[in-house]
């Protein structure tokens, strides 16, 4: 065991949500306590999990390309019996690979930013485990795998989620209500939208559309895209691919009838962000606390049934954005916008309400006061 306290952060690439809250809150943790401590990430599945379970973070773009089967397994799996139901079953196969996690990486705390390492790792952990806290990254719509009762510390994003918590039997004082960890550039601008612009080399005069389907380009992003295109609107388009460089590469050859800039993975999102007028998204929650700090107003087009049903509402009874399903909802929804202005404004306003830019410094805190650490003098 190192001199100073070593935090272990396990995650899963499993969508890119939870990479990015574990990033996040590894950088507020540095921000506060400089390097008073020293941090590690660990993918379970990718690192540790048996075949074929170690294949999940490959699997994933293409099991979620099968959305009613996969809010169908999120539904019959919910649920505290049920939860534990599954632990039991899966912990004969799943204890070795806990147990070299625990041996591999000696720690003095542990976060938790996936829902299947919780149980399994406090398991192998046993009674005398050092502090455990679970960050929760789905905003509402909450699994019963996330919540075990033998974790010191459980944040959440919302009061919603807070509730499910508790109706599971988490005990309340050890619920905190944080919002989403996300990276510090989310929270604090670069420069002034028009600096943004020049420097993007993306048109002053536009009313900026940017449209993104996640790290995996995923979802109906080609079509709603052209469909934006099509519609006559004074506009310009950024699209996001991530790394899905077909759909990249089907962007780029398309003939646009509209300024439009085609990008694939790119770290610069939080300019993205503030240089744009309206974001058009699957209701992804690191994305969708993303847009909100920015000031950004959210047009939702596809979620992930489970545990994305509950960003819908998120962002309907914020009034942050809406819900617009499929390319005309999505169009006439800017339409909108683009000729009303002041409509575009009050959810500006809403979202500048709602936003959380201190959620990944709280969790940091709370880190802190675990490892009884103290903030260094400014």
């Amino acid at each position: 065991m190192s001199q100073k306290p070593h935090i272990l952060f396990l995650f899963s690439d499993t969508g890119g949500g939870h990479r990015s809250a574990a990033e996040a809150i590894i950088e507020a943790v540095h921000l506060q306590f400089g390097d008073a401590v020293t941090t590690e990430m660990v993918d379970v599945f990718k690192e540790y999990a048996p075949r074929p379970l170690n294949r999940m973070p490959d699997w994933y773009p293409y099991m979620v390309k099968a959305p009613h089967l996969w809010g169908a397994s999120f539904r019959i799996t919910d649920g505290r019996a049920r939860a534990r139901a599954i632990t039991a079953t899966i912990w004969p196969m799943a204890a070795r690979a806990a147990r070299r996690i625990i041996d591999n990486h000696p720690c003095d705390l542990v976060v938790t930013v996936h829902p299947f390492a919780n149980s399994f790792i406090l398991k192998a952990l046993g009674p005398k485990h050092p502090p455990f806290i679970t960050v929760v990254t789905d905003m509402v719509t909450t699994h019963a795998l996330w919540f075990d009762q033998r974790a010191d510390v459980i944040c959440v994003p919302t009061e919603t989620a807070r509730q499910k918590a508790i109706e599971y039997h988490m005990p309340p004082e050890k619920v905190h209500v944080v919002g989403q960890p996300i990276a510090a550039r989310y929270c604090v601008p670069s420069g002034s939208k028009a600096e943004l612009r020049a420097r993007l080399g993306w048109p002053q005069d536009k009313f900026i559309v940017l449209a993104v389907g996640g790290g995996e380009g995923m979802g109906p992003l080609a079509q709603t895209s052209r469909a934006i295109a099509e519609a006559g609107l004074d506009v310009a388009l950024v699209v996001v691919a991530g790394r899905n460089e077909r759909l990249k590469q089907s962007l780029e050859e398309f003939a646009w009838q509209i300024p439009a800039f085609i990008y694939g993975f790119t770290r610069e999102m939080p300019d993205f962000m503030r240089a744009a007028d309206v974001i058009v998204t699957k209701a992804g929650p690191g994305t969708i606390a993303e847009a909100v700090t920015a000031g950004l107003p959210v047009i939702l087009y596809a979620r992930l049934p489970g545990q994305e049903d509950g960003n819908v509402t998120f962002v309907r009874e914020t009034g942050t954005g809406v819900w617009a399903p499929t390319p005309q909802r999505v169009v006439s929804t800017l339409t909108n916008w683009v000729k009303h202005p002041a409509e575009r404004q009050k959810i500006v306003a809403a979202c500048q309400r709602a936003a959380c830019p201190d959620a990944s410094n709280a969790i940091a805190r709370l880190i802190g006061e675990q490892l009884h650490l103290t903030q260094p003098a400014a």
